[in-house]
């Protein structure tokens, strides 16, 4: 499937120019930068205008990652790039899966770096690099692109929708072609930049709230947030191997004993430790974590839990 391009476009507005801004270059430091902070308010509040459609989505995709599905950022340029920081933020954030996450950006890693000329066009390789990931109907596929018109991330979308996957368009421009071809479409309408066609302003802020939002949300409805914690992260460094023992103990009421105990059992797993904190007998975990899709809050409410021993007790959590 390719894209018609002999259908007439409309305007990009997102390329447009703001008369009020024809002579910021000159203006002082202090109205230049009062003129970005507002375009920066104005871009979230184009997202807060999108709210049912962002529900709407995650409401779509959450059936299908919990069905073990992956999740797809495909965009160009700018888009790209924050469609990529989304998702590689899941990783250490939610302990989502690595082999659970797909990113692709036109013109490969290399344009992480420094611009891919001409690499946004590329149709065919766009459903070369998506069908590469055997796309199916559990996969959920986000496209980016502030135009709304990129041919590369609308020829990805196109070929992962025919593929059957749940495919989630993000554009910033109302008659943006990605809209269309996404079976969903979510316009978060910026208008023109402070400086003309950089988008990577407030059309980028509004995307990466967008993507923050359906992301933030799937993984706290997918268990992986406990009591507006992080009982998923993965704890890799010595901040964060304090950060776990601060979450057990205030989500349980245990000692730091008790809780640098419980964390060095399961090697520094958060919601386990949880678990052997709250009475959890070790061999029942991942039977219980199965049971209830990783849902701590479900784990905990079960009557048939060992009761939680004393805090005093340094005994409780091994």
């Amino acid at each position: 499937m390719t894209l018609n391009h002999n259908i007439p476009t409309p305007p990009i507005a997102t390329e447009g120019q703001d008369p009020r801004y024809a002579d910021v270059d000159i203006w002082p430091v202090g109205s230049v930068l009062d003129a970005l902070v507002e375009s920066q308010m104005s871009a979230i509040a184009a997202v807060r205008a999108t709210t049912p459609e962002l529900e709407r989505a995650v409401n779509s995709a959450l059936p299908r990652l919990l069905a073990g599905g992956r999740l797809f950022y495909v965009g160009a340029g700018t888009s790209g790039r924050i469609g990529m920081q989304d998702g590689v933020e899941l990783l250490p954030t939610f302990g989502w899966e690595p082999e659970r996450l797909v990113l692709l950006l036109a013109g490969g890693n290399d344009a992480v770096h420094q611009a891919a000329e001409g690499a946004e066009d590329r149709e065919d390789v766009a459903r070369t690099d998506i069908l590469a990931h055997n796309p199916g109907p559990d996969d959920v596929v986000l496209g980016i692109a502030a135009s709304g018109s990129t041919p590369y991330t609308c020829a990805a979308i196109m070929a992962a929708r025919t593929a059957g996957s749940l495919t989630i368009g993000i554009a910033c421009n109302r008659g943006g072609r990605l809209l269309d071809v996404a079976e969903q479409g979510i316009a978060v309408v910026t208008g023109p930049e402070v400086i003309s066609g950089s988008t990577r302003l407030k059309a980028g802020t509004a995307q990466k709230a967008a993507l923050n939002l359906i992301s933030t949300t799937l993984m706290i409805r997918m268990g992986h947030a406990y009591r507006g914690q992080m009982v998923d992260m993965r704890v890799v460094n010595a901040k964060l191997r304090d950060r776990a023992c601060r979450m057990v103990r205030s989500l349980t009421g245990s000692t730091e004993q008790q809780a640098l105990h419980a964390l060095d059992a399961t090697g520094f797993n958060v919601k386990r430790a949880v678990m052997i904190c709250s009475g959890i007998p070790a061999d029942q975990i991942e039977t219980l974590l199965r049971a209830h899709d990783g849902n701590l809050r479900s784990i905990l409410g079960q009557p048939a839990r060992r009761p939680l021993r004393k805090p005093d007790d340094k005994t409780a959590c091994i």
